[in-house]
């Protein structure tokens, strides 16, 4: 397992991220879709993944309706790890209740959603709390305020956000900077061969910023697991049947799958493995966050660290997954392209 720093901060944290969204002793709705590991069986995952080297784990209080924290924490205590010795983040900002004002970034929701965290899990302090979504009512200041407070306070060492756009994590960097306030240190995205969306905005600004990027849903939900394709949809019983998310354009979908099928063949390990390696050779990626409803599925995901795909094969899955150009991308290339780092050459 190898481990890369968390944005600027100088915490380093595996670069496989063990994600909890599947525990749950019990679920309805989509959570119910997603998984229902047990107890016993998040024991056995968290250990398993300890072992291997992992030591983040991510969860969020709406996993559940907060059952994914409640049983992250007693693993940890049923496994006797110091605490020390892994990284927790936990997100805030989902319906947690019936009432206005139990959901969102407000100041109230953040207060109320940390201290329920911090209950549920049975911990004195959070590594990394994120906000889960982009709160469209809520003022970025009231947000990066709130958030400052808890570090000031110690109950947060670092502070994120998830699945917002990179002109809303400028304007928050613009305000810290100006304020002293904590810094967004993180995102959490959605990243897969099959959807590079966020290369065309969001990448540029986390190299600049050196922002750290988390990813969630490598596989696209599944999709790109190998048991899914154009003739098939994939085993009875999972998740994309139930849930279909993140959308996908699935003839691409379809395509990076061939190539990555012919790789994984010829290296004789599986699809899945390919499509996480691939999204840990990016460079801006810090971490990929893998959630797994068994040990086995677990244990294919997290060997996807050992492969190191050759020039070839990423020029290859590159080609295949390339975005289609967009504005105004394909101008800023052709009017910039010549200027590029180095001696000006006449």
């Amino acid at each position: 397992m190898k481990y890369r720093r968390l944005g600027r901060t100088g915490l380093y944290v595996s670069e496989i991220c063990l994600g909890a969204m599947t525990f749950a002793e019990s679920a309805t709705g989509i959570w119910g879709a997603i998984g229902a590991v047990r107890q016993d069986g998040v024991d056995a995952m968290v250990g398993r993944a300890l072992a291997a080297g992992v030591n983040f784990i991510d969860t969020a209080d709406v996993y559940s309706a907060g059952q994914s924290e409640r049983m992250v924490g007693q693993a940890l205590r049923n496994l006797g790890v110091k605490r020390s010795d892994v990284v927790i983040a936990t997100k805030v900002y989902g319906d947690m209740g019936k009432g206005p004002n139990d959901r969102g970034a407000s100041r109230g929701h953040i207060m109320d959603g940390v201290k329920a965290s911090l209950d549920r899990m049975g911990l004195d302090y959070i590594d990394l709390f994120q906000i889960h979504a982009n709160d469209p009512i809520t003022p970025v200041e009231e947000t990066l305020r709130a958030l400052d407070d808890l570090v000031s306070q110690g109950l947060v060492r670092y502070i994120g956000c998830s699945n917002w756009a990179a002109w809303k994590m400028m304007k928050a960097h613009g305000i810290s900077d100006r304020t002293g306030y904590a810094r967004f240190e993180t995102v959490q995205a959605y990243y897969s061969i099959a959807g590079r969306d966020l290369e065309r905005d969001i990448v540029p600004m986390l190299e600049d910023q050196q922002m750290g990027l988390m990813v969630w849903s490598p596989l696209a939900g599944g999709l790109l697991s190998g048991k899914f394709g154009p003739e098939s949809e994939g085993p009875e019983g999972s998740r994309r049947a139930t849930f279909d998310f993140p959308p996908v354009q699935r003839d691409r979908a379809w395509a990076c799958v061939e190539a990555m099928r012919a790789i994984g063949e010829a290296r004789g390990v599986s699809v899945a493995r390919i499509a996480l390696a691939y999204v840990l050779s990016r460079p801006f990626v810090t971490t990929v966050i893998i959630g797994a409803k068994t040990v086995e599925q677990l244990d294919d995901n997290l060997a996807a660290a050992d492969i190191v795909l050759t020039p070839e094969e990423l020029a290859r899955l590159d080609a295949v997954s390339k975005l289609p150009p967009e504005y105004p991308g394909w101008m800023l290339d052709r009017q910039g392209g010549a200027r590029v780092p180095g001696p000006f050459k006449g």
